[in-house]
């Protein structure tokens, strides 16, 4: 057990970036945790941090060491909240990782609800985009748009979102609506940035729309910085249904009336591999499972709706 709190503490300061950050998350001092850890590296006979008085960083063993040592410690803790079953209510630090429009647009505003529902769990929301390691990084679930890489990770679908190309009811106005794919070269195109490029618009088809003969004048990496510039009449916007969907209800955006111009993408959450998935998680995967099927209800209606 002592052996297992040490490889904790070592795996929580890496993966907090700094001693002092590991021991706020332990609950510990900075001190306390340096122990720990030159205990670790005492028992295990070799360097795992090379430390220095601004930073710390790891050293060929420790890299080698820390994927199994967070294991270990995932294990260990799905294992003993297991045990406690379903008698006990779902508490602590639960950490999350969302792709950035995902999280702005869909968990922001729902948040709440799931905090007040369960008021001992803790949530720890970060947003990005890349490509992460949430065993090295000890994230307990990720919520992923698009097709998976092949992943030691356990995958929950939790629906599928399609793609739109709007523009607001001025630029409509002014240039017309593209109604096939080869009007859209008569159209400036706000692009989303990714790797200093704007990213293409695709067609379920496969089709690809013509060059623009109309540059756009704008383009970004941020997804709202990029429906604020269609909402102001930029160019038209190619974005996911759930980002622009408010927009659409206050009319500040319309859809282009192309033929099929949706491309589905799916979504999942994705938790380490083991053999007890931790209640906090669960129930976490649980309140997206909902938030899903509410909106694919909500969805079928619309359809029905004359």
């Amino acid at each position: 057990m002592d052996t297992l709190t040490s490889i904790e503490f070592f795996v929580t300061t890496v993966q907090a970036g700094s001693f002092a950050a590991g021991a706020k998350r332990l609950g510990v001092t900075a001190s306390a945790v340096s122990r720990r850890i030159a205990r670790l590296e005492d028992e295990l006979g070799v360097q795992l941090l090379a430390r220095t008085t601004r930073s710390l960083r790891l050293t060929e063993d420790g890299a080698a060491f820390l994927d199994r040592g967070a294991r270990i410690v995932e294990e260990y803790r799905a294992a003993t909240e297991a045990l406690k079953g379903t008698r006990t209510v779902p508490a602590g630090a639960l950490r999350v990782d969302s792709a950035v429009v995902l999280g702005r647009s869909l968990l922001r505003p729902k948040i709440p609800d799931f905090l007040r529902r369960y008021p001992k769990i803790r949530l720890e929301l970060t947003l990005r985009d890349q490509y992460i390691d949430p065993v090295a990084e000890g994230i307990d679930v990720a919520v992923r748009l698009g097709e998976l890489r092949d992943s030691a990770l356990v995958a929950r679908r939790l629906g599928e979102v399609r793609t739109l190309i709007c523009g607001s009811p001025a630029y409509f106005r002014r240039h017309g609506r593209p109604r096939r794919i080869e009007d859209l070269a008569r159209h400036a195109r706000l692009g989303f940035l990714q790797d200093g490029r704007p990213t293409p618009y695709r067609f379920v088809d496969g089709k690809v729309p013509p060059a623009p003969a109309v540059e756009a004048r704008f383009h970004t990496n941020d997804a709202d910085l990029l429906l604020d510039g269609a909402i102001a009449g930029l160019g038209l916007v190619y974005s996911f249904d759930f980002h622009v969907e408010g927009a659409l209800a206050r009319g500040e955006l319309e859809a282009a009336p192309l033929c099929d111009p949706s491309l589905m993408y799916p979504v999942h959450a994705l938790y380490p591999k083991s053999r007890h998935l931790m209640p906090r998680a669960r129930v976490f995967v649980d309140f997206l499972v909902e938030l899903f099927e509410a909106r694919r209800k909500e969805a079928k209606r619309a359809r029905r709706a004359p």
